[in-house]
């Protein structure tokens, strides 16, 4: 508590005790006078005057509390999240539409609202996806006709036949919402061909509510990696151990009980679930071959548990998952562009700070005669990023950073840097000028770079400070191939006269001796 408040505190409870002691004088006196006449009317009036001292007490209490409070740092309550996951999904959906609209280049904004819409669609339509995935030898195919086979109601032509899988629509019982079914390609096949057809079914298994992964055996490598992917991506997988027919009965369970373990972070134990999809066919004592039915009854039941509890929260969990990886891909494309904005005020302002110690007769590189240069390029810096700045703040920022470089070092290290890239050795106003110069524009550039790190994390420095980013934008402009490419455009840049004495300390003289083999 502040002196002010306790003070007050104080003189406050001093004056009420002072009433009190006052009161009862008061009272002892007004209650002997009454009592001679009327003891009950005294003790009615001891009372009145105890409760209406109380109520003044509690009065004052309550204010002085209220008081208190006044200036207490206001809470920030974060936003209140949708409890319902579908309305969650949707809002969210809602949002990244807007976000992508911030995008500038058309083709990627287009590419991004189409699979928006996709998105869209699918929400409304509440259609819940099923994708098959595995290796091409695991039995994905065979576990798909399995499965629409044993699907009640009709089951209609593939809707997508592409070279990443075919879709079927379709219905499971005790299921009312309508199901799509995708197969996909497999797993490690041969050629680029193989290669691009995998990275489309990843693609498929990443958009899917409900993920079956199909395996023949206990997983290996090139299964274990893309399972454990999608299982930190948050995806809901059935783990499916197929071809069990296979095994003996002893060999399966070890199976069962290898994949659960190896799997028991990201899936749980009831969903690896063993089936035959396509069981080998039995030869009779007539000689006749057999087809056994397909063994999914396990698998079938755990699907229609699963959406039955979870149907709707598998599909908002997975609409949820898309618009953040869509909200990513927005906010990495809107960042490209914001730096490439920046970048380009940060080359423009670096120029014009050259000019101006070009034309200014300083001994040294003054960062206070390039403040108005600096304040301007926050500012417009400030812009690109969504940020109004006012001209103080600007100027603060500036000034800021402006001491943090000169507290560092770096002032003298720029003039070092490009005194020795430049070899100069004999020390004239136009070389001094040249070095003021294009050192004043390489600082401009490490501020103006610095700042760029500020705005993209939401006007925040970082743990480390100004002090860190702008060590390290120094180091990372400080090496040999960016300080000669600055200087060869630094050439083209400031005055002809600039260039001139730059060519004339960079071109070897004809009096001096070559190292001629």
């Amino acid at each position: 508590m502040s002196w002010p408040r306790l003070v007050l505190l104080l003189l406050g409870l001093t004056l009420i005790l002072g009433l009190m002691l006052w009161l009862i004088s008061s009272l002892q006196w007004l209650y002997g006078q009454i009592a001679l006449t009327s003891p009950f009317l005294a003790n009615l009036l001891v009372f009145c005057l105890i409760a209406l001292m109380a109520v003044l007490i509690g009065i004052f209490l309550y204010y002085a509390w209220q008081f208190r409070g006044k200036k207490k740092t206001k809470q920030h309550h974060p936003p209140q999240v949708p409890e319902d996951k579908v309305d969650a999904a949707a809002s969210n959906l809602r949002a990244v539409h807007r976000q992508i609209q911030q995008i500038q280049d058309e083709v990627t904004r287009q590419a991004l609202l189409q699979q928006t819409r996709q998105m869209a669609k699918t929400f409304k339509r509440r259609e819940l996806k099923i994708v098959v995935f595995g290796t091409g030898s695991a039995g994905k195919t065979s576990l798909v006709n399995a499965v629409v086979g044993h699907m009640v109601g009709e089951v209609g032509a593939t809707i997508g036949t592409t070279e990443v899988g075919q879709t079927f629509r379709c219905q499971l019982r005790g299921i009312d919402q309508e199901l799509l079914i995708t197969d996909t390609p497999g797993l490690s096949e041969p050629g680029i061909a193989g290669t691009d057809r995998e990275q489309a079914a990843r693609k498929l298994a990443t958009e899917a509510d409900l993920l079956l992964f199909v395996v023949d055996g206990d997983l290996t490598q090139s299964e274990y990696q893309p399972l454990r992917a999608l299982g930190r991506m948050g995806k809901r997988s059935l783990l499916v151990f197929n071809k069990t027919d296979c095994y003996t009965a002893t060999d399966q369970t070890q199976i069962q009980r290898r994949l659960q373990e190896r799997v028991q972070h990201w899936i749980q134990t009831e969903d690896v679930v063993a089936i035959a999809a396509h069981p080998q066919p039995l030869r009779l004592p007539s000689g006749e071959l057999l087809a056994p039915e397909p063994e999914l009854d396990a698998l079938l039941q755990r699907i229609s548990q699963i959406l039955r509890a979870e149907g709707e929260d598998l599909f908002a969990d997975n609409i949820l998952l898309q618009s953040q990886r869509l909200g990513t891909e927005a906010r990495q494309q809107i960042d490209r562009e914001r730096r490439q904005q920046a970048d380009q005020i940060v080359d423009r302002f670096q120029w014009i700070g050259a000019g101006v110690i070009w034309v200014t007769p300083v001994p040294v590189i003054d960062l206070l005669a390039t403040a108005a240069v600096n304040t301007q390029m926050v500012i417009e810096i400030a812009k690109i990023y969504g940020c109004d700045l006012t001209l103080e703040r600007a100027k603060d920022l500036a000034l800021s950073l402006a001491k943090t470089m000169v507290s560092l070092g770096i002032v003298k290290g720029a003039i070092e840097v490009f005194a020795r890239a430049l070899q100069f050795s004999v020390v004239g106003f136009v070389v001094g000028k040249t070095i003021q110069s294009v050192g004043a524009a390489y600082l401009t550039r490490i501020a103006g770079k610095s700042f760029i790190e500020y705005f993209r994390n939401d006007q925040a420095w970082g743990d480390g400070g100004m002090t860190e980013v702008v060590q390290r934008q120094f180091q990372l402009h400080r090496r040999d191939r960016f300080v000669k490419a600055f200087i060869q455009e630094a050439i083209t840049k400031l005055p002809a006269e600039f260039g001139r004495h730059v060519q004339q300390q960079l071109t070897p003289t004809r009096s001096e001796p070559t190292n001629n083999p």
